[in-house]
């Protein structure tokens, strides 16, 4: 009987879909993240080497998709712009990462149980 050399491990990339397409994965939480510590979608974006365009985008997308926005603009004024995530934004990345624990979790439990 031979011993199994290898420990192998599942990965997983979570994506939370709404019916027409992707909703929420990693990179739109952490857009989210880099709005909420910087106040800027200009500046998250810049965080994570993306066009201020491609986040806008993204920002509508997931607006579009939810319930209730989930970043909102505010307008000008003495120092200028910014953007806020809301507390349905919060609430969304807290979930998300409710998700990814408890799905690594699983599939930290299932990866021992593979062997070939």
């Amino acid at each position: 009987m031979t011993t199994a050399k290898n420990k192998y491990a599942i990965g997983l990339h979570i994506w939370v879909n709404e019916d027409s397409g992707h909703f929420l994965g990693k990179g739109r939480i952490q857009l989210l993240e880099n709005i909420k510590s910087t106040g800027s979608i200009t500046k998250g974006a810049g965080l994570m080497k993306m066009s201020y365009r491609q986040a806008w985008q993204m920002v509508q997308d997931m607006n579009s998709r939810a319930d209730q926005p989930l970043v909102e603009k505010i307008l000008g004024g003495k120092g200028g712009g910014g953007a806020i995530v809301t507390d349905a934004g919060n609430k969304a990345i807290r979930l998300f990462y409710g998700l990814e624990e408890k799905l690594s979790k699983y599939a930290t439990q299932l990866s021992e149980k593979i062997k070939l």
